[in-house]
């Protein structure tokens, strides 16, 4: 007599939230995050509403989780450490610039962001989940360059992160310019410019 194996429910679970979370991607990329609404997303997903509402409180909570699925698929955030910081740091702004640069990429963070500022439970799961796991690996590899004599001995590492990401997403909010390669490699030029240690002698001449 041939056994059945019964279903695995948590397996059926992990199905119906990753077509969830593909389904927020989708649309949001087709019609931008104001116009997405729980009811499309169940239906594009084919599950129920209240399957959506039993995992997320809210449009928002879905399309950052969506978010940063497929940010996790597509590799860590640990930072590389070749000895070359510039070149390091680079490795990370380039494909941000590239990213924030993107017209689909530019609206959903945008919305995101906007949602993060007024919600602060998201704002919360926000700084656990990404931020504060971006900002301890580029802060790792800063020490490290500390330690390695490349930037000087008493650099705040926490002034570090915000010489080093502060001004790409200032530059990206206020729609200032381009966000381009070589504006990302002047912004990494200019970091450790200011990081640096005076050179011996300061300077003075022969």
């Amino acid at each position: 007599m041939t056994s059945r194996t019964a279903p695995d429910p948590a397996r059926r679970s992990e199905r119906a939230r990753a077509a969830v979370l593909g389904a927020a991607i989708e649309l949001v990329a087709e019609v931008g995050y104001g116009k997405v609404t729980i009811e499309a997303i169940a239906a594009r997903a084919g599950v129920g509403k209240q399957t959506i509402y039993r995992w997320w409180p809210s449009k928002g909570a879905v399309v950052f989780d969506a978010f940063l699925s497929v940010n996790e698929s597509e590799g860590s955030l640990a930072l590389p450490d070749t000895g070359d910081l510039a070149a390091d740091l680079r490795t990370v702004l380039r494909p941000t610039s590239d990213e924030l640069a993107e017209p689909g990429a530019d609206r959903t963070y945008r919305a995101i962001i906007a949602e993060i500022l007024n919600d602060p439970a998201l704002y919360a799961e926000y700084r656990t989940r990404l931020l504060e796991p971006l900002l301890e690996v580029t802060r790792d590899r800063l020490r490290s360059a500390r330690e390695a004599g490349q930037i000087a001995p008493d650099t705040d590492l926490d002034l570090a992160l915000e010489l080093v990401y502060g001004p790409l997403h200032y530059r990206w909010q206020y729609r200032l310019g381009p966000l381009t390669h070589e504006h990302a490699d002047r912004l990494v030029d200019a970091a450790l410019r200011a990081l640096n240690p005076p050179a011996a002698g300061g300077g003075s001449g022969a």
